[in-house]
């Protein structure tokens, strides 16, 4: 065995370890840690001995979005270029296509359009491409190896819990839902999460549905189809987008009575879109106080917190995620096997997958889980708890 196929070897040995150990964490603050020795494990990787870090390309969706930023920073630290498609198919597409001509063995993608990837990930199924899907699952194809996902339905339960929990045991709370963009299969495991935990207090009469008729005609069922679910996004799509989630939640308000805000509770989507909607709230005379969830604990949304004008944020390290994919990519090098510990329906079969765990973040645990984790610098913050 030659030097560097030993070094590879132990990397590998070192990232199917820690990812081990990271499947047994809990979504709690205390596993924020782990995450660091992922980092320090990544930060040093070889992916495979020799040329064989062309044998893996990376697809990712936008540079529009810190997220993606983030993971992109890590897949570099371990030796690999991601492509980005920005947010168009067709380019997504082309740039898989570029990577199977370059001879890859394992393409680790993260789909524009869950249901438009689906043939390109046939494509690369067809070129004996092992498909790993990212973050998001490709949907309506059997040409998906392996799911690297967060515990995405988790999410949205988590922001329910924190929705309830502020709400207590008061009635008639108005409650304005927001989502992503319906292409993205996410989207719809984010919101089943959130409305299987929040549907019991729609029912019971916690909240009030306020900006969205096809949620309110539905708010006594506690569990919806696929259809009944896509009925309720379209009508509170912030399609992912600043400008979308800004012109929808001044649309709602516009329309919204003054006995329809008072203290408001708000689904938010994600950190970017769910800044724009608190933004709106605020400015709005007639809401006195509102709760906002989000994702991705991005650093404008981690200042949001601490400064009020946020109520909390879903911490999904994409340092674990992406050390997840490291370990998938290079069990597949070796012919063999990633580690499942359950499966995802994408419409035409069950992906196995090994989700990672997620942290919720608010202000009184916000030190501990980004800045003693060593993700976030105390330094990138001002008026820190």
């Amino acid at each position: 065995m030659n030097r560097n196929m030993h070094r590879s070897l132990l990397v590998v040995s070192l990232l199917v370890a820690l990812s081990m150990l990271l499947s047994a964490c809990g979504g709690t603050p205390a596993a924020a840690p782990a995450a660091t020795a992922v980092s320090a494990a990544v930060a040093t990787a070889v992916p495979v001995a020799g040329a064989g870090k062309a044998l893996v390309g990376i697809v990712l969706p936008t540079k529009s979005e810190p997220r993606w930023l983030q993971d992109e920073a890590v897949f570099k630290k371990a030796g690999w270029d991601p492509l980005f498609s920005e947010l168009d198919s067709a380019k997504e597409k082309a740039n898989v296509e570029a990577l199977i001509s370059q001879g890859i063995k394992v393409l680790i993608i993260t789909p524009q359009d869950a249901t438009a990837a689906a043939a390109t990930a046939q494509e690369a199924r067809d070129a004996g491409v092992k498909v790993i899907s990212y973050d998001r699952l490709i949907r309506d194809t059997a040409a998906v190896d392996y799911y690297v996902t967060f515990d995405s339905m988790g999410v949205g339960a988590a922001w329910s819990d924190y929705l309830i929990q502020q709400a207590g045991s008061t009635k008639g709370n108005p409650l304005y839902l927001y989502a992503g963009a319906a292409s993205d299969n996410n989207a719809f495991l984010f919101f089943e999460g959130a409305w299987e935990k929040i549907q019991p207090k729609i029912a019971d009469g916690t909240f009030v549905i306020k900006n969205s008729s096809e949620a309110l005609a539905l708010k006594d069922k506690p569990t919806l189809t696929r259809d009944e679910e896509a009925k309720i996004i379209n009508q509170v799509t912030t399609d992912w987008k600043f400008d979308v989630a800004k012109n929808l939640a001044e649309a709602n308000l516009t329309v919204a009575k003054p006995e329809d805000k008072g203290t408001v509770y708000i689904l938010g989507p994600n950190d970017g879109t769910s800044r724009s909607i608190a933004d709106v709230f605020a400015a709005d005379k007639d809401v006195k106080k509102y709760f906002i969830t989000g994702q991705d604990a991005e650093i404008p949304s981690v200042q949001y917190i601490i400064d009020g004008k946020q109520s909390m944020t879903v911490f999904k390290d994409p340092r674990t995620l992406a050390a997840d994919a490291i370990t998938a990519a290079n069990a597949f090098l070796k012919g063999e096997t990633p580690v499942s510990v359950k499966t995802y329906n994408n419409g035409k079969i069950d992906v196995p997958s090994k989700p990672a765990a997620i942290v919720t973040v608010t202000k009184d645990n916000v030190k501990a889980a980004l800045i003693d984790s060593g993700y976030y610098k105390a330094s990138d913050f001002t008026n820190l708890p």
